[in-house]
């Protein structure tokens, strides 16, 4: 997901909204519904992304052998 640090704006921008959607929907109270949308997030940021295509492998001529082609 997010490639966004925490402490720049767009990271505050989404704990926000986050935030108010959890205070909003009643799984947390208000008091703990940033630290939830923390943890949230950084639970996101540890997931590895999917591989759409061979692109982001690198030039064909630089893979190494068993790696598509």
């Amino acid at each position: 997901m997010s490639g966004k640090r925490p402490g720049s704006h767009g990271y505050d921008i989404k704990r926000a909204r986050l935030r108010n959607k959890i205070e909003n929907t009643g799984v947390a109270p208000d008091g703990r519904a940033d630290e939830l949308a923390n943890r949230v997030l950084r639970e996101d940021e540890r997931r590895t992304g999917v591989l759409r295509g061979t692109r982001g492998l690198g030039p064909k001529g630089e893979r190494g052998p068993g790696e598509p082609k």
